[in-house]
């Protein structure tokens, strides 16, 4: 009996299907659960893993600078040092970093970092942490970096603290090209201060690449004559082509003058070629002699004296009329050479990036031959003409254009500088003087990503 009823028991237990739901749930929410909490901690792990790319790109940059010098030691201490003070992520353990440094080939830095990243729910199914690595190398003995800066010190400038602000960009986009350069000539950088003429620098009233006709002609005084009688003359004074009457024209002395040219003769001045010849055979590549009353400082050829192109940022002043073709085309200049500039020559064991960055704050108002804006323009970019122009030529040779519209005064937009770019998200707008220094942080930064090759 006893037996019986022990059978039956056994019996309906086995058949009993109360609480299957329960037991069925547990199981089935483990698998469950791993899904969303994998989903979770891996959201977590792949944002680690994306702050500790950003922070490899950066620190192999930085190494870039002074890898060549560094022990093997001192390398992985700076990679370190660079590293932590960019890789901000509490949460990550175990973090690993090391750096290599090697020349064959041109010269690379490779730096590799690994890290865990702790797990929220994956720890119940064995997974305590996850592990996340990357690496960044940066090569810059195959590439070099050669930057023409046209900067406008027009009148203008002078509102809105657009010339304080304009000297502060140029000097951090120094600064920032300058740690980019690993040894001395990675990257070269010139400096053409515009306004309707440009300074080539006084001290060359002897060379012969220099047309004085002009110059000769509205810089003198006539000995004979009782109009012009020593009357030292300039633009806005007397001069031979007044003396009408005088046959004893006496120009000044070429060491009077201040340094300035104007645009060559059509069509020479949307081009760089070579100002051979003289004033009696080809005047027409030469560079014409200018006395502007507001002649603006000295350019400065290409060059990686950091300190002396900071002092002649220091320099500049704002006056006189606007003229950015002459800005476009000797920045263009700087970078093959010619007249008082001297490129150096490339190096064939390497590849160059040419780059032009042209700011200016307006339209433009005077130039050589005109005061017509439309004028003006055309020598930049003829629009009647398929863009022809200093533009067109400038790109055809491979440099790339970078311009930046400085607009403090709710001017229209320059379309002038929007087709000059070499593309759309080359040209840059600037409503507040405040914002050139972002815009040429931003243009410094996508120069100097070309040196992170992956």
């Amino acid at each position: 009996m006893f037996r019986t009823r022990i059978v039956r028991s056994l019996k309906n237990f086995r058949a009993d299907s109360r609480g299957n739901v329960a037991m069925i749930f547990a199981i089935a929410s483990l698998p469950v659960l791993g899904t969303v909490g994998f989903a979770v901690d891996y959201s977590q792990a792949n944002s680690a893993k994306a702050a500790m790319q950003a922070a490899l790109d950066s620190t192999a940059l930085m190494l870039s600078k002074d890898a060549a010098t560094l022990s093997d030691a001192a390398l992985q201490v700076k990679a370190k040092s660079y590293f932590n003070s960019l890789f901000n992520r509490p949460d990550a353990t175990n973090v690993s970093i090391g750096a290599t440094y090697t020349a064959s080939g041109g010269s690379t830095v490779v730096v590799n970092g690994s890290a865990e990243v702790p797990t929220n729910f994956l720890g119940i199914m064995g997974f305590n942490s996850l592990t996340v690595n990357g690496s960044a190398t940066s090569k810059w003995g195959s590439e070099r970096l050669r930057v023409a800066l046209a900067l406008d010190n027009t009148g203008s400038m002078s509102s809105d603290g657009k010339m304080t602000a304009l000297k502060s960009a140029t000097k951090s986009l120094l600064t920032q090209l300058q740690s980019t350069a690993s040894t001395n000539g990675d990257v070269y950088v010139s400096i053409i201060p515009f306004a309707q003429t440009v300074n080539v620098g006084k001290s060359n009233y002897n060379a012969n690449w220099i047309d004085w006709s002009d110059w000769d002609d509205d810089n003198g005084y006539d000995s004979s004559s009782t109009t012009c009688a020593n009357q030292k003359s300039g633009k806005n004074g007397k001069n031979k082509k007044k003396c009408t009457t005088s046959t004893t024209w006496v120009p000044a002395n070429h060491n009077t003058w201040n340094g300035c040219v104007a645009d060559r003769d059509q069509s020479y001045d949307q081009t760089v070629e070579a100002p051979t010849g003289s004033a009696s055979t080809s005047p027409s590549k030469l560079f014409p002699a200018d006395q502007d009353d507001n002649c603006p400082v000295a350019m400065m050829g290409l060059n990686y004296n950091w300190g002396a192109m900071n002092t002649l940022v220091d320099s500049m002043k704002p006056a006189g009329m606007t003229n950015q073709p002459i800005g476009l085309v000797w920045a263009w200049q700087s970078l093959v050479g010619g007249g008082p500039l001297t490129a150096p020559p490339k190096d064939p064991n390497y590849k160059y990036q040419d780059v032009i960055i042209l700011m200016s704050d307006g339209l433009n108002t005077q130039n050589r031959w005109s005061s017509s804006q439309t004028q003006v323009d055309k020598r930049m970019y003829d629009s009647s003409k398929n863009g022809a122009g200093t533009c067109a030529n400038i790109k055809a040779a491979g440099v790339t254009i970078y311009t930046i519209h400085v607009n403090t005064d709710n001017d229209p937009t320059s379309t002038l500088l929007q087709n000059c770019a070499s593309s759309a998200d080359k040209f840059f707008i600037v409503n507040n003087s405040n914002g050139l220094g972002s815009v040429f942080a931003a243009i410094g930064t996508n120069l100097t990503k070309l040196r992170v090759a992956k």
